[in-house]
């Protein structure tokens, strides 16, 4: 018997029936010949993986962001700080991913996306109830991620940021992240490897163009010389690769990674061009 809707389906019972058309339960997802509520077993694709790692970065690189933005001197307490958040994020991770279907194990199953709809089920039955989420775990995977991030200032590891010298950080931007990463998940799913690129290039532009000396010796000597300089390049570096091998999925494994070796690219160009962008030498 059909169920209403795209995505309510029939839940077999313990005595063999079928119950009434409902959601089905999470991690499920409804066969559309035979209208009952099936186990998602597929394995997340990498191009999931690189996403669940996107939303991780994001949460990870917002730490190290207002740590550093707060801090009071430069430190090895700093780095100690760096590597605590670090660490949190690192458990963080492996908690979620112990807490997802199948609880306990590393392995985790999924159900794969057939359409846009599949984002937005809300939308597509008759009865609000009898909505269900039918891309487990791509949200609640980052979902539960992002909580349990926020729990960990609240507890003793973050009590010697005080001790430190580090003013106390806000969580509210995680939870900014985490509440938009739930409504824009579809957008976010598809767009992210651009952002990624996109973001890295601005913010790898932003870090060179705060400097008072413009000068291109200038600019490679206090790059090369002060390690946090080095850290900040190598991390947009990073972040941009990320962002290509997002875009690409290595499906030419030997093209793509000559577009990795590209990468140092857009800073090199920042380097040797900024004084021709000098606003006190342009005349009209």
């Amino acid at each position: 018997m059909r169920c209403p809707g795209w995505y309510c389906g029939r839940i077999s019972l313990p005595n063999g029936d079928l119950s009434e058309c409902g959601p089905c339960p999470r991690g499920f997802r409804r066969n559309d010949t035979t209208f009952i509520c099936e186990p998602c077993t597929d394995n997340p694709t990498f191009y999931d993986w690189l996403y669940l790692g996107f939303m991780v970065m994001l949460v990870l690189i917002l730490h190290w962001f207002f740590i550093d933005m707060v801090s009071m001197r430069r430190s090895k307490d700093v780095i100690l700080l760096h590597t605590t958040a670090f660490v949190e994020i690192l458990l963080s991770c492996i908690i979620a991913l112990l807490l997802s279907h199948p609880i306990g194990s590393f392995m985790v199953h999924s159900c794969q996306v057939r359409s846009m709809s599949d984002w937005y089920t809300l939308l597509h039955n008759p009865t609000p109830k009898y909505e269900n989420y039918s891309l487990y775990p791509r949200s609640s995977l980052s979902i539960i991620y992002g909580g349990l991030s926020l729990l960990w200032p609240v507890t003793d590891i973050n009590a010697s940021h005080k001790a430190m010298g580090v003013q106390k950080v806000s969580s509210a931007p995680e939870q900014d992240v985490d509440l938009c990463g739930y409504v824009f998940h579809s957008d976010s799913n598809y767009s992210f490897p651009y952002l990624v690129v996109i973001l890295s290039l601005i913010s790898c532009a932003a870090h060179f163009a705060i400097k008072m000396d413009q000068s291109i010796m200038s600019l490679i000597v206090t790059t090369v010389v002060e390690p946090r300089n080095v850290v900040i390049l190598i991390g947009h570096w990073c972040l941009h690769a990320y962002g290509i091998i997002s875009i690409t999925q290595l499906t030419d494994p030997l093209l793509h990674s000559l577009l990795i070796i590209l990468v140092p690219l857009p800073a090199l160009f920042y380097v040797f061009t900024a004084k021709f962008t000098d606003p006190n030498k342009c005349h009209f």
